[in-house]
């Protein structure tokens, strides 16, 4: 039973204790003081005319004292007894009868669906990849409000704890076909003990915050244990080695030589200030252009007079040697001839990534961060101008924000902007409604926490789909478009209804990149497709 229906209960059971004991008080009392006997039906009826409010009908007045007395006591004790049953009783009422009620449990034909423990900024992501594949899914959360708010933005959520086998149980968990927990490294081993003793054999995927506590996770029964914030600090420190080397690991390979790579254009690179066509990239290193970044806004294959600026970035697919002769024009002449200094601000899981790809990579990194412990060079506030000047970031070619809180992040990213107004800044956000934001303070590369653990979730969750990339800007996907068979690339207008891009075409075992407007689609095909996440779900809608 709720608990204020428990409430209503014991106030209702304590408000007929008062009436009766006033009844036999006052036929009492009218015996004793008055001389005017009453019957008990007769005194029970005046009790609940006295706490009614209705009047005392032919009783009043009372000649003694004592009468009168205690009169005037029960009148306020009928008082207090009405202003009470507002907060316990009527409100309660009131507010159920007006609120949204959150289902306890899922539909009990509910089956083959994925049961999500975590409502955080990070599960958006993959919410968004099962409904744009039509996997049920239902998740459980146990604080009334947040239940409430996922409910109303039309979410599959019950309200119960994740953390019992009986908040699993009413999520149906034994006919799931796997259970995602992203709450806190606490936490989440507890519900994963709590799936595997209602369910030994349901495939449970947790997210760790700590990778050095994915042993406990694992010994709790968890199957997969994942750490997206170490893969992005690893991208994050790609990242800075693209911008200091010759490296393209982090490009996403498709077939034998086609490779796609996201690559920045940095503070001194003379294609800064060129438009599109000017810059003859396409003509001077054989890439194709395929869409760009600009202020963190993603534009598929953007116009020839789109004007290239420190901190664009460029979505582009070919051969590597290629990609490498795009690289070496995006850098500034200074990052050709050496690494230089990386500032890190944050030591914390992202952070630590970041500092150890660098140092295994020979480049020079000094950390910042507010606690004192081994591997922290400068201790200090970030958003504190002396903090950063400290740490040399003046004379530093790129800082890394490597911190949790994105209000923090933003401001750091101001302070250090007007420090040092050539220094590449690469960050890292939690939420991915911070990515613009981000951009628009000075930053130049933001990869955002939630995006990358959503993809990480949905890439485990969903098997039968070939995510390729996980830790960059846009998805990269493999898939069977069988809607598209028969049609030619024009045709189908894929970029116009989805702003994705088909970049190669596998087909019997072959892969095809030199794909143009009369390129036929035919059945079996699979295509590899980029766009951002919205328009990777749109073209599954359409066209899968």
């Amino acid at each position: 039973m709720d608990s204020w229906k428990r409430r209503v209960v014991g106030y209702s059971a304590f408000v007929v204790v008062v009436l009766i004991a006033t009844g036999f008080a006052y036929r009492w009392g009218m015996r004793v003081y008055e001389n005017d006997p009453r019957t008990l039906v007769e005194s029970l009826r005046f009790s609940v005319e006295m706490f009614t409010t209705t009047g005392f009908g032919g009783d009043a007045p009372w000649e003694s004292q004592q009468m009168n007395a205690f009169i005037a006591v029960m009148d306020l004790v009928g008082m207090v007894l009405l202003i009470g049953a507002l907060p316990v009783v009527v409100t309660p009422l009131l507010e159920e009868a007006f609120s949204t009620t959150v289902p306890r449990a899922v539909d009990d034909g509910l089956e083959n669906h994925v049961v999500v423990c975590a409502d955080t900024s990070r599960s958006d992501a993959l919410l968004d990849e099962f409904a744009s594949e039509a996997i049920p899914y239902a998740v459980v959360e146990p604080d009334p409000d947040r239940a409430v708010a996922l409910y109303e933005a039309d979410h599959d959520v019950i309200r119960a704890d994740p953390e019992s086998t009986e908040g699993l149980e009413r999520a149906n968990l034994t006919a799931a076909r796997a259970l995602v927990t992203d709450v806190s490294d606490q936490v989440d081993a507890s519900i994963v003990l709590a799936a595997k003793e209602l369910s030994p054999e349901i495939r449970v995927i947790s997210v760790v915050e700590n990778r050095d506590r994915e042993r406990y996770h694992r010994l709790a029964g968890a199957d997969e244990v994942l750490s997206p914030r170490s893969l992005l600090g690893e991208s994050l420190a790609s990242k800075v080695m693209t911008a200091v080397q010759t490296d393209l690991d982090e490009a996403v390979p498709i077939g034998d030589s086609l490779r796609l790579a996201e690559i920045s254009i940095h503070h001194g690179s003379g294609l800064a200030g060129t438009t599109l066509a000017n810059s003859g990239i396409g003509a001077r290193t054989g890439v194709n252009v395929i869409g760009a970044w600009f202020n963190g806004e993603f534009e598929a294959a953007p116009p020839p007079d789109s004007e290239l600026s420190a901190g664009t970035v460029l979505l582009v697919s070919g051969r590597e040697d290629q990609l490498e002769r795009l690289v070496d024009l995006s850098n500034s002449s200074t990052r050709r001839f050496g690494a230089g200094e990386t500032v890190v601000v944050g030591y914390g899981q992202v952070g630590r990534a970041v500092t150890s790809a660098l140092t295994d990579a020979g480049i020079p990194v000094t950390v910042i961060d507010e606690e004192d412990v081994d591997g922290v060079d400068v201790v200090g506030d970030a958003t504190d101008p002396e903090t950063l000047a400290a740490a040399g970031i003046e004379d530093a070619q790129t800082a890394v924000l490597a911190l949790p809180d994105d209000t923090v992040a933003e401001f750091t990213t101001l302070v250090a902007r007007d420090l040092a107004p050539n220094v590449e800044i690469l960050a890292r956000a939690e939420e991915s409604g911070s990515v613009p934001k981000m951009h628009r303070a000075g930053a130049d590369y933001v990869l955002a926490l939630a995006t990358v653990t959503g993809r990480l979730c949905a890439s485990r969750v969903l098997e039968d789909r070939d995510v390729l990339s996980l830790d960059t800007h846009v998805e990269v996907i493999q898939s069977a478009a069988p809607q598209l068979s028969g049609q030619t690339v024009a045709e189908a207008n894929v970029r116009e209804a989805t702003g994705c891009t088909v970049i190669a075409i596998e087909r019997d075992a072959e892969t095809i990149t030199d794909i143009g407007p009369e390129t036929r689609f035919s059945p079996g095909d699979d295509l590899v497709v980029v766009g951002t996440g919205d328009g990777i779900r749109a073209f599954e809608r359409q066209f899968t």
